[in-house]
């Protein structure tokens, strides 16, 4: 009688350690920035924000030297104009530095649109590239090993070559 209850205290102790084991669950983490860095994708988007970016700033800073130029030829001039004409070239010139103020910022959300326009579709395959590596192994969890991704061990697999092979770089 005492060797059934030890099988079976046995058993129920087998089950119970198999169950657990079973019910861990598989985490792995990735770099996410360090893979979006290394996308070709990203890549050529980061060049072309760049270029546009140059771009507005090459308007902007020749709407600055026009402003400045105008502010050095209304000073020298102010002597020899009336009052009235004074008051009307400051007026012009205020107008002219808020619509510089306006094209920064009008330049400012361009960019933004452009990012998020550009980035979007690149952050989509990424993702999609990590769950779909993460499935084939099956790992149910993937942390983002990214300084201040909210990662404290990273002793897990990490999979961030083989989404690099997934993607085909």
């Amino acid at each position: 009688m005492k060797q059934i209850k030890k099988i079976a205290v046995a058993i129920v102790l087998f089950v119970a350690a198999t169950s657990f084991v079973n019910a861990q669950a598989k985490i792995a983490h990735i770099d996410v920035q360090k893979l979006l860095s290394e996308m070709p994708e990203m890549k050529a988007a980061d060049a072309e924000l760049k270029k546009l970016q140059e771009t507005y700033r090459a308007d902007i800073e020749s709407s600055m030297t026009e402003l400045k130029n105008k502010y050095t030829q209304y000073s020298n001039e102010s002597s020899s104009k009336s009052e009235e004409e004074n008051q009307k070239r400051a007026l012009e010139l205020q107008g002219f530095e808020k619509n510089i103020g306006e094209a920064q910022q009008t330049a400012q959300q361009e960019l933004q649109k452009k990012q998020a326009e550009l980035l979007g579709p690149i952050t989509e395959k990424a993702k999609k590239a990590i769950e779909s590596v993460a499935a084939a192994q099956g790992i149910d969890y993937v942390m983002d090993a990214t300084q201040g991704g909210g990662l404290i061990v990273a002793k897990g697999k990490d999979i961030l070559p083989d989404v690099k092979k997934q993607l085909g770089f």
